[in-house]
């Protein structure tokens, strides 16, 4: 009360000093918002400690509120510098760090990209990826490198970020980074390659590559549905279509999956490598089976005719074709003996008695030998106590041989549902080894019956009596007693 006229604070003095001007209806005082939040002692400040802790509440001289300002380096205009600085949340430590680190991300995820570009180009292309020698002073450094200074020499912000310009520790240009970049780049994609052949007007066997198409997924009902529509999009018809074929590459990856088998691959290639060194170990290699196959036919244990005891070579094994591991163990296989009597002279030709010394101390410290087959197995790795006691045929056979064998077997369940392997059963029945043994017409028949639109009910009739006349006709004819496989009636 103020001359018996009841003083009170009236909201349109917030119009005056809306930026720092705080009213407290408890304490029915004003505060200055600056101030509050950092009181400071330098300059000229009218009632500072008044617009700071108690509140001003002296109504009748409402002029101190403007004199509180006061001059430019009051307290005042201090603590309201330093209370806009706070709300600028730009000029932040936080926001500093966060921008530098977000350009620092920016600039990774550049250098990633052109190394995942290089990647990808030269898996598209079958290209090697490393070079013999990768040093700052090499003229070839490999096909990744080079073409990542490509992308350098040809992109500024590429440029910034990469090879000379990159941290240290993230260049990413490792042999270990370009493996695990391949590794999520083939993870990611499943692709068929499609080829078609066919003969043409002249009766030659012609081969074309039309197309390497995306799938889903590798099982037979995915493969189908592409089959399906690549053969519509380009007008042909798969009732026209004689056979159809696909590589190893899936069992002799599931193969590959057992730490055993994967070891066995790796033996036979150096087996391989090693015979194959020399134009002079090949010789030797061939003058050794063609001794071996002369010695056969003279005592009868070589059945002989036309084109059988063909000279045959030690086949290598290729990663990117994978039916070439069969053929390289078919070969083996038949030059085995031949095999061990070149490595036997390898060993002692070119071994001194130093070398043998280290050839054993290397043997005894990697526990290498050679196990008899009736011996008992010893399981590494594993109490003994608790290993069950078998021979090493039986850990071969059974525990090696046959689990490797399921393996593949649940592979081929999970592609090939109950009606195509009794397409496939049926088709084998064509097959020309040992004079058409496995010949069965009633599942030719049953054959004939999966293809409606190109047998009719008439023709079903007679293709009984047909496969009669075949049969008899194919096991007279000398044309067809040395085939081995139904790809060579073609």
């Amino acid at each position: 009360m103020i001359a018996n006229q009841r003083r009170k604070f009236h909201k349109s003095r917030f119009a005056d000093f809306p930026t720092w001007l705080e009213y407290s209806i408890e304490k029915d005082a004003l505060f200055c918002l600056y101030c509050y939040l950092f009181e400071l002692n330098n300059g000229d400040q009218t009632g500072g400690e008044c617009f700071v802790k108690m509140g001003f509440s002296y109504w009748k001289e409402r002029s101190r509120v403007g004199k509180h300002v006061g001059g430019p380096n009051s307290s005042h205009n201090e603590a309201q510098r330093s209370c806009e600085a706070l709300m600028n949340q730009n000029k932040h430590i936080e926001t500093i760090l966060s921008k530098h680190s977000r350009e620092v991300q920016m600039e990774y995820r550049t250098c990633l990209k052109s190394s995942i570009d290089c990647v990808k180009y030269l898996l598209r292309q079958g290209l090697a990826f490393r070079g013999h020698d990768e040093s700052e002073d090499s003229n070839n450094r490999g096909n990744f490198l080079e073409l990542l200074h490509f992308l350098v020499d040809h992109n500024d912000d590429i440029k910034v970020v990469a090879l000379k310009n990159a941290p240290r520790s993230l260049k990413l240009t490792s042999s270990d980074i370009q493996k695990d970049i391949a590794r999520v780049v083939a993870s990611e994609t499943e692709q068929m390659a499609v080829v078609l052949r066919y003969v043409d007007k002249n009766g030659l066997v012609i081969e074309r590559l039309i197309g390497v198409e995306h799938v889903t997924s590798t099982t037979s009902l995915s493969l189908k549905e592409m089959i399906d529509k690549v053969f519509s999009r380009h007008g042909l018809s798969l009732s026209r279509l004689r056979g159809q074929g696909y590589d190893e590459a899936t069992l002799v990856a599931v193969a590959k999956k057992h730490s055993k088998i994967a070891s066995f691959f790796t033996l036979v290639a150096i087996v391989v490598n090693i015979v194959g060194a020399s134009a002079k170990r090949c010789d030797i290699l061939q003058d050794k089976q063609a001794t071996l196959i002369l010695n056969s036919l003279q005592n009868d244990k070589t059945l002989h005719g036309r084109g059988l005891n063909q000279p045959i070579s030690l086949k290598r094994v290729g990663d990117t074709r994978w039916g070439s591991h069969y053929d390289t163990l078919i070969s083996v296989m038949k030059m085995f003996s031949s095999i061990i009597e070149l490595l036997e002279i390898i060993v002692d030709d070119g071994s001194n008695s130093d070398q043998k010394v280290q050839i054993s101390l290397f043997c005894e410290k990697h526990e290498v030998e050679v196990p008899k087959m009736d011996g008992i197995f010893k399981a590494r790795g594993k109490s003994r106590r608790k290993a069950h006691e078998m021979t090493n045929l039986h850990y071969f056979q059974v525990d090696l041989f046959y689990s490797v064998i399921d393996q593949q077997l649940q592979e081929l369940n999970d592609r090939f549902n109950e009606v195509n392997i009794e397409l496939l059963l049926c088709v084998a029945c064509l097959s020309p080894c040992e004079l058409f043994s496995t010949f069965d017409k009633q599942k030719l028949v049953n054959l004939a019956e999966f293809y409606p639109k190109d047998f009719s009910g008439i023709e079903l009739m007679e293709l009984d009596d047909q496969l009669e006349s075949y049969i008899v006709d194919m096991r007279i004819s000398t044309n067809f007693k040395e085939l081995k496989g139904i790809g060579e009636l073609a």
